[in-house]
């Protein structure tokens, strides 16, 4: 009896074991609840919950085919903005799934590359502890701005408005739900259900509902049998901002919450609005108060932004209005890819990047702050000075001053409240404690007494307004990597710290009064007695420290054959042939010019200007920094042709220089200092054609690259009667300056 007794204790207290572990694992799978009064709150702890971050799109649509066109990883791309992510300190992403590319007409999921870089997005933002809700339904489609493609989906086949009252679409958008909430992430080997950063669920994107207000309800409930059908317990939204109308028949719904957006300043004004915005951010004023039910639904901004707006102030003032109406989750729309945002392209109207937009990236690390530090519901008397937190809209500031925390969006005056008990700084431009010259962000970290993380971003300087009508090809923003001087003044370090590079410790150097110079990196400052064991991959939080994610100086790209072929004129003797056309690159939406030329004429020469002064917008700084002119070109002759390079000055000079092209595709850098006076061709060539062919300007002239307006570019030299075994050619990809 004894040992059956002991059996049987060891087999209840395993069974209790699992069944403990079974409900921890519940716990831990689901992570927030919504309780009676619709408030969110962890289940850990009980404690309200509160998460603000941005919505972001790189896995699907354009994001991901501009992303593609550069030839850019999007994993990589991915990385460096969840990096970025981490860096400002945000812990929500949102984003509308297009759907339309990852479902068949009927429903089926397809397991494709956009699912699976979705899937991979998902599994960065774990790494760095940011939550997610899904909203797996978009209705979209997925050209913008490009023409929308044909996925043979049920979105493309029955549109938004069918989509929400046809008995067919319905069935469809059942399946596909079913099908989508049980697949299994492959970087995480878990469902969504099972993820605990996936914390909930938006049924669509702004669906705009009509018909009957039954068939509405009936809708919103089938979506949300289709989810809970595959076993997900995790709490379910669904938008009631988008159709006011129907309001009440989507309340009547079986759902835990409703989401809203708010885009204060209107949309797609086609420039950069200016003056003071916080009147209109000054509150967020929520309608259906008076519909039964409504009052005990969690609330979440899926979407806000102050489009067209440039200026560092108005997210926080957002996020505090926020907070007062209720809201616990705010996602901005939407977070330039680092690897796009040169152009501004995807979404014309919105411009957010740490790396593009310092200042205004810094004002939404404040507003995280903001919403994770104001009580919900709480009203205030000043629209600029709250807490912590301060507004200037004269000087495009936001600013954050606790005695841990220090943060500005652009130079500021303020005194610490304690510098002695400082934990984290950031910033773009000066304050009584970082005096910096540079135009990028940067952030200082205490690891430990006596040790702080520097992180500095190269520089960032708007190049036209980022608002009007853009293109993949025309650089709204510029980046340059530079030297420059940085004073800080840390109580615990001392006036001669040292600093070292993290990711090259062979590269330290003493401060001189407080004074160094740094470069874009990352890089530990220290107490010149303190003695540390960090390396570059040490983690502090949730960042590795030498981690370091920047663009690289930008190119001012002075000839591309996409979108020059109207601009350049073309010298070309054998008029009768086909000498210049244009041929696809492999490089999905570029060009290639390619030259050929009949090496049986007397002097075989054929070549192009192409005029670009209208690109080089540049400062005298920007332009300072340019040494050296770069051709990526290849021939498809068996050895290498020479060809000449030059540029054009206001003053008709020419300055050029000759270059070895060979039968692989290469960039050719050519020191500008390298440039020689030489003479130019005539174009377009004079009639009749015995006048001359080239001009030569007189007397002595020194190259200044701010005078520059035309690019040259000849080949032909030592080629006549080479044979016909010789394809002649150039083909020419891109030339630019860096």
């Amino acid at each position: 009896m004894n040992k059956k007794y002991l059996l049987f204790a060891l087999v209840l207290a395993f069974s209790l074991s699992s069944v403990a572990q079974s409900k921890k694992s519940v716990t831990v799978e689901q992570g927030i609840y919504i309780d009676q009064q619709g408030v969110i709150r962890w289940e850990k702890n009980h404690q309200e919950a509160a998460f603000f971050g941005v919505n972001y799109t790189a896995p699907f649509a354009y994001g991901y085919r501009a992303i593609n066109r550069l030839g850019v990883s999007v994993e990589q791309a991915i990385k460096d903005d969840v990096y970025h992510f981490s860096r400002l300190g945000l812990d929500a992403f949102r984003v509308h799934v297009w759907d339309t590319e990852i479902s068949d007409s009927s429903g089926n999921l397809i397991n494709n590359e956009h699912l699976r870089l979705f899937d991979f997005l998902l599994a960065e933002l774990k790494k760095r502890n940011i939550k997610t809700i899904i909203t797996p339904i978009a209705f979209w489609g997925n050209g913008y701005p490009e023409k929308d493609e044909n996925t043979g989906s049920f979105s493309m086949k029955y549109g938004k408005q069918r989509t929400l009252v046809e008995e067919t679409a319905f069935l469809a958008q059942e399946k596909y739900l079913g099908q989508f909430f049980k697949h299994k992430n492959p970087y995480t080997g878990l469902t969504y259900q099972q993820d605990p950063d996936v914390i909930a669920t938006e049924v669509n994107n702004e669906p705009q509902h009509s018909g009957p207000q039954e068939r509405t309800t009936e809708y919103i409930n089938r979506m949300v049998k289709a989810i809970r059908n595959t076993g997900w317990k995790k709490p379910v939204f669904y938008n009631i901002s988008e159709s006011p109308k129907y309001a009440g028949a989507i309340v009547k719904a079986n759902v835990q919450g409703h989401s809203f957006q708010w885009y204060p300043t209107g949309l797609v004004a086609g420039h950069t609005q200016q003056g003071n915005y916080l009147p209109n951010v000054a509150a967020y004023t929520i309608p259906y108060d008076t519909i039964p039910g409504f009052k005990n639904r969690a609330k979440m901004v899926y979407e806000f932004d102050a489009a067209d707006v440039l200026a560092s102030y108005l997210y926080p003032a957002m996020a505090r209005s926020f907070r007062t109406a209720g809201f616990q989750w705010a996602t901005q729309f939407a977070y330039d890819p680092m690897a796009t945002a040169s152009s501004n392209v995807e979404y014309q109207t919105h411009y957010l990047n740490l790396a593009y937009t310092p200042s205004k990236a810094i004002s939404l690390l404040i507003a995280s702050r903001v919403f994770h530090e104001l009580p919900r519901l709480k009203k205030y008397a000043s629209d600029t000075l709250f807490e912590a937190f301060r507004l200037d809209h004269k000087k495009s500031l936001s600013e954050m001053n606790t005695a841990k925390e220090f943060y500005f969006s652009n130079t500021t005056t303020s005194k610490p409240v304690n510098s002695s008990l400082l934990q984290h700084i950031a910033g773009v431009g000066s304050s009584e404690l970082s005096k910096y010259e540079g135009t990028g962000a940067y952030f200082i970290d205490r690891v430990e007494d006596g040790l702080w993380r520097l992180e500095v971003m190269p520089d960032a300087a708007l190049i036209r307004d980022p608002f009007e009508s853009n293109s993949p090809d025309k650089d709204v923003a510029r980046i340059n990597w530079t030297s420059h001087v940085m004073i800080l003044d840390l109580p615990d370090l001392g006036t001669d710290f040292k600093m070292t590079a993290i990711n090259d410790q062979r590269l330290s150097v003493m401060a001189s009064e407080k004074k160094i110079k740094v470069t874009p990196g990352v890089y530990w400052l220290s107490r010149k007695d303190k003695k540390h064991s960090y390396t570059a991959k040490s983690v502090l939080g949730v960042i590795g420290a030498g981690e370091f994610s920047a663009p690289k100086t930008s190119l001012i790209k002075i000839f591309n054959p996409v979108t020059d072929r109207q601009k350049i004129t073309v010298y070309n003797p054998d008029w009768k042939n086909k000498a210049v056309e244009y041929i696809t690159a492999e490089l999905p939406g570029a060009s290639i010019l390619k030259l050929k030329m009949d090496t049986t004429e007397q002097k075989p020469l054929i070549g192009f200007q192409s005029y670009f002064a209208d690109l080089l917008d540049l400062n005298a700084s920007e332009i300072s920094a340019l040494k050296s002119i770069v051709i990526r070109a290849k021939t498809g002759n068996h050895i290498p042709v020479k060809i000449k390079l030059g540029l054009i000055t206001e003053n008709a000079d020419f300055f050029a220089a000759e270059a070895l092209v060979g039968k692989e595709f290469s960039d050719i850098e050519i020191p500008l200092e390298r440039l020689k006076k030489d003479a130019q061709l005539l174009l377009p060539r004079p009639y009749p054609g015995f006048l001359p062919l080239y001009y030569q300007s007189e007397g002595a002239a020194a190259f200044h690259l701010k005078d520059a307006r035309k690019l040259e570019v000849t080949f032909g030299y030592g080629m006549k009667n080479r044979g016909s075994d010789q394809p002649n050619t150039l083909e020419i990809e891109s030339v630019y300056l860096k």
